[in-house]
């Protein structure tokens, strides 16, 4: 991996990064992550008769996890081309997938905490957690949630960096490998839509999902279309 400096990290990775005395490969780091999660999912299943969250905290985990993968083999590739310094910057040291991801989750928290309960149905909290969920249940909820959300603020941004990547320079000859990145931020994107079964009914959320994954397709199939043509229309 070419090093790109400091300010050519993911937020995520800095704080991986930063952690005194712990410098574990990605496999390693990531099995940590994973078992941390679902051994808080499971532990609490136990301990409050959770049962019926298992499976959709399970997916939670899975796909912030995986999203850890994918954005540690997204900068990796990104880090290796020879985009120019401000690229690398703007999207690895602006930190707006944070802003972002910020956004996202308060928007979740809005729609679970203000506008479900107002509904004529089960909340989703409810009917994940109970009619009183335990504040540690909640606390773990929220935990895997914003993980998930900040994944979805990194899709977010790792698209509309590709596309501005490609116009300013559409005749690149790491063209296929930029494609190559392009496709997998749709796959990044792409594996939220694991969380769309679990949602199904509340239909801001499956809409919110659907249309993320939509909203990430168009950007970066537009970024392929650019570089496929090589600026020429």
């Amino acid at each position: 991996m070419t090093d790109a400096g400091p300010d050519a990290l993911w937020t995520y990775e800095s704080i991986v990064d930063a952690v005194p005395g712990v410098d574990l490969p990605d496999w390693m780091a990531l099995a940590v992550q994973f078992a941390l999660f679902e051994g808080a999912v499971l532990a609490l299943a136990v301990a409050y008769d959770l049962w019926a969250a298992v499976p959709a905290g399970t997916a939670a985990v899975v796909v912030a996890t995986a999203g850890s993968a994918l954005m540690l083999t997204l900068g990796r590739r990104f880090r290796r081309l020879s985009t120019p310094p401000t690229y690398r910057k703007l999207l690895f040291g602006s930190s707006i997938e944070v802003v972002l991801g910020v956004l996202a989750f308060v928007a979740l928290v809005t729609y679970l905490f203000a506008y479900d309960p107002r509904q004529a149905r089960t909340p989703l909290l409810v009917a994940l957690l109970g009619p009183r969920p335990p504040v540690p249940a909640v606390f773990v909820t929220l935990l895997v949630l914003w993980d998930v959300c900040y994944r979805i603020g990194t899709a977010w941004w790792a698209s509309v960096v590709g596309l501005l990547v490609a116009v300013r320079y559409p005749d690149d000859p790491a063209g296929d490998a930029f494609r190559r990145i392009d496709l997998l931020v749709v796959a990044f994107a792409a594996l939220q839509l694991v969380l769309v079964p679990f949602v199904w009914g509340y239909w801001l959320l499956v809409v919110a999902l659907v249309g993320h994954v939509a909203a990430v397709l168009l950007v970066s199939g537009t970024a392929i279309f650019v570089r496929t043509r090589g600026g020429t229309f």
